[in-house]
Formats: structure tokens, sequence, C-alpha cells
């Protein structure tokens, strides 16, 4: 399944990207628990690859919707387990999956902490308190922040950007008043939220690095007959805007 995602990712955007201030950080035996936010569809399939790259010798796990994952069946095979997000039973099953989960030292428990799809811009990030909660059942757990965002930049398929935080023990949480956990890790999020963007505004590929990368180009008429002109002329076809960009750019130096 992993190997699926892996080529439904690279037919459809054009990268996914980790910026390299915000590597996957050192863990220790424990468990560990990464929370991020939630803008889009695709935050499913990107943690599937993160978690299959980054983490291949641990367990994951992650909670999803009860109602989606009886849409998305495949999701069982990779870890996920159904949760009502809006009713405290839902709560109650959410704490007791997860106990269970945390007591495993290899495993990873992924969570979209804001429950929802969201934004990216949104201020204040409004995570759910369960992930808050999680520090009172699994002290020896590993926080992580991992922040999400996708953007158009060059090519035709999106640009999938991530970036991780330092983590933070969840004795260090759990010593805490339950508000002020949460916004704890609501901060530690924000943070790494912020400096991502920023990256992502540059538009500068350099300032990451290539886990998976899709197709370039436009494709069908349009990129065949740019591939003939670049016969014609005797030059090696590259599909990439970027590239052909960068050679327009140095025809026109050369011209002046």
């Amino acid at each position: 399944m992993v190997a699926y995602f892996d080529r439904f990712l690279r037919r459809r955007m054009n990268a996914l990207r980790l910026a390299r201030w915000g590597a996957a950080p050192e863990l220790g035996p424990g468990p560990v628990v990464v929370y991020c936010n939630h803008p889009a569809w695709w935050d499913a399939a990107v943690i599937i690859l993160l978690a299959e790259r980054l983490f291949p010798e641990r367990s994951s796990y992650a909670p999803f919707d009860a109602r989606m994952l009886e849409r998305y069946g495949v999701f069982r095979r990779m870890g996920a387990f159904g949760v009502d997000l809006d009713t405290p039973r839902g709560a109650a099953q959410f704490m007791a999956a997860s106990r269970e989960i945390l007591a495993r030292p290899a495993s990873v428990l992924w969570i979209t902490a804001q429950g929802r799809f969201a934004d990216v811009r949104s201020r204040p990030l409004a995570l759910r308190a369960g992930v808050a909660r999680l520090a009172e059942i699994a002290p020896d757990a590993q926080f992580v922040p991992l922040a999400l965002e996708y953007a158009f930049w060059d090519e035709s398929g999106a640009e999938a950007c991530a970036a991780f935080g330092r983590p933070v023990s969840g004795r260090t949480l759990g010593d805490l008043p339950r508000g002020a956990r949460l916004a704890r890790l609501e901060a530690d999020l924000t943070a790494v939220l912020d400096r991502l963007s920023a990256d992502v505004i540059a538009r500068d590929p350099a300032r990451f690095h290539d886990l998976a990368a899709g197709r370039q180009g436009v494709g069908g008429l349009y990129d065949g007959w740019r591939r003939m002109a670049s016969a014609l002329r005797g030059r090696r076809f590259e599909a990439g805007h970027r590239a052909a960009a960068g050679r327009e750019t140095r025809a026109e130096k050369a011209q002046r």
C-alpha cells in the first residue's frame, strides 16, 4: 500500500519536500506522538509516505473519522482506526486505542490534531484537547510537531511541503496543567508552521530535501511539441518549467 500511495503522489504532485531544517528528529526507544495541522485530503497520503521514509523500523497508527473510514477502508490496512470525532463516546474510543498503541515502545501515533480541515493560515490552530491528554497516559512518549503545507510553484503539479519541530517529552508536558499543556503544543506547532510557510513563499527547492519527485511538465501534445523542438535544436529535452525558464534566461543574457 505504501508503494501504491508513492505512485499516486508521483502521478499527481510535483514533489514531496522536507525542509532541511525540519528533518525528522532523533528519537529514543519509547513511543512517539506526531501531531500536525490538517490542511488537505492529501495529509493521509503524505503521512503514510513520511512514516515509511523516516520511521521504517516503527509501527505507525492514526485515528481516522469513523464515517470516512467506512468510505476509505483501505486505510485500515495501514494502521488507521475509526473514531467518532463529535461524541464523548468517540473521545473515549480515541483514548482507549491510544493507550494501547502507546504502550508499545516502537509505535508512532500520527494525529491531525485540528480534527478538521483548516486553512494553513488560520490562527489560532484550535487543536483538539485530546492530544494534550495523551501525555497523561504516555509520559514516556515523545511529542513531535509536524507542519504540512501545499503550494503551486513553477510546475503543473503541487508541492507537498513538510517540516518537523523539536520533540518534547510526555513527562514534561504532564507537569503542566491541561490548558497550559495544550497551549504549549499549539505554540510549538504554530512556530514550525510559520517557519515552513516562509520557505514555501520563497519558492526555493534548495531549502528542501526531496523525498519523492513526480512528473514534471504539462504532458500531452504540448510537451510532445516541446520535445520535438528540442530535438531539432540539438538540445536535451527537460520537461520542467523551471529548467526551461533557466535556459531562456541564459539565452537572453547571451544575446545581451
